[in-house]
């Protein structure tokens, strides 16, 4: 299939008219970024917040416009806007200051985003990246859908999908009515990535908002079906898409990731302190590389220090859910897109992650009031 061209969508973006102004949103310059792939078009459009209910007919009007093209097996819209910063308060004696500040930036839509027939989402987080946090999510939603529950997998990091190559997902998500996708379904999981749709070396040139408004559509314009958890990998730090997701989703929980060391532990920390300021539960902490397994000898050698995050863990008041070890198998299985919770299910690595999940699940349980009996679930 030819790739849909760039000037083709802007082409047709050009017979779309704004009633206000009477000119297109090309010529208006609203098209601000433009994704495809493989039949998938997503675009952005960059509008003035005042007008940013009313513009909504304009944006279905771009989605029904590239639904039509030839080629095109979804089309996505996306509305982001910038706001000036409110002035500041008038200056001593009367008169008035100037704010040369730079612009706040906001997302069309306030409401909560609902996700029909998931139970519970929960957010995997890390403070700063480079810890692990990916995998730790991957292995996470296998080993809660190896003990019996029905599991979805989100990959919400924007600029660095890592789940088409954790997962060897090298399939496009299809749409039966090109406006809903299907996930696309491995090991037994529900799962959706951006890297899905654009290619792996392709830079997300986005600003916040735009990165806001695309993890919202995956979440709510992804068929995910009955779940009883879907986990969100999120991108590491406390920015705009981690704000977005623990304010506009009802997530039952966050899974804190870090290492043994003091400068992880203060990154995770502050990862706690924005879940606790949105009244997200802390479901607990995973020490990740919590010592090295020489693979030949079987010698353990704590690189980054040990028990950390355990400790960390009991200062603030928050479940430790278990140590993960920095071991070879775990890296080149999740390379190799074969996750160690499925290509060795029987090592003692893969049941590390079955624990964490149970534990995880125990929390979740005990935080679901009236909650329809939850499977049983082992934790060795």
């Amino acid at each position: 299939m030819a790739e849909i061209s760039e000037t083709a969508i802007r082409k047709v973006l050009d017979t779309i008219i704004d009633p206000v102004t009477g000119r297109s949103v090309a010529a208006l310059g609203m098209v601000s970024g433009i994704a495809t792939r493989a039949g998938h078009v997503a675009i952005t459009l960059d509008v003035d917040p005042a007008r940013g209910t009313a513009l909504e007919p304009l944006r279905q009007a771009c989605e029904q416009a590239i639904r039509a093209m030839p080629g095109v097996l979804s089309a996505t819209a996306v509305m982001t806007a910038e706001r000036a910063a409110p002035p500041p308060p008038p200056a001593p004696g009367g008169h008035h200051g100037h704010s040369h500040g730079p612009a706040a930036k906001t997302t069309g839509g306030g409401g909560r985003i609902d996700v029909p027939g998931v139970k519970h989402i929960i957010a995997v987080a890390s403070g700063k990246g480079g810890v692990g946090k990916s995998t730790t999510a991957v292995n996470l939603a296998l080993g809660l859908a190896a003990n019996g529950l029905a599991t979805g997998l989100l990959d919400a990091d924007i600029y660095g999908p890592s789940m088409p190559r954790m997962l060897g997902v090298t399939e496009k998500p299809e749409s039966a009515d090109g406006k809903m996708l299907k996930p696309i379904e491995k090991y037994g999981l529900k799962t959706m990535s951006i890297g899905y749709i654009v290619n792996e070396d392709t830079p997300m040139i986005w600003r916040g908002p735009m990165v806001s408004s695309a993890l919202e559509q995956m979440l709510r314009d992804v068929q995910w079906g009955d779940l009883d958890v879907l986990v969100v990998d999120m991108p590491p730090g406390t920015g705009d898409a981690q704000l977005t997701l623990a304010q506009r989703v009802a997530l039952a929980g966050a899974v804190i990731v870090s290492t043994p060391q003091d400068i992880a532990l203060v990154d995770a920390r502050k990862g706690l302190h924005m879940f606790r300021k949105v009244a997200v539960p802390v479901l607990g902490i995973v020490e990740n590389m919590s010592y090295f397994l020489c693979p030949k000898c079987g010698e353990r050698s704590e690189i980054f220090g040990h028990g950390g995050a355990h400790e960390e863990a009991d200062k603030l008041g928050v479940p430790f859910l278990g140590e993960v070890p920095l071991h070879l198998d775990i890296r080149t299985t999740s390379d190799s897109g074969h996750p160690i919770v499925v290509s060795k299910p029987d090592s003692p690595h893969a049941q590390v992650y079955k624990n964490v999940a149970g534990r995880v699940w125990k929390q979740l349980s005990a935080n679901q009031r009236g909650a329809r009996r939850a499977p049983n679930i082992v934790v060795q």
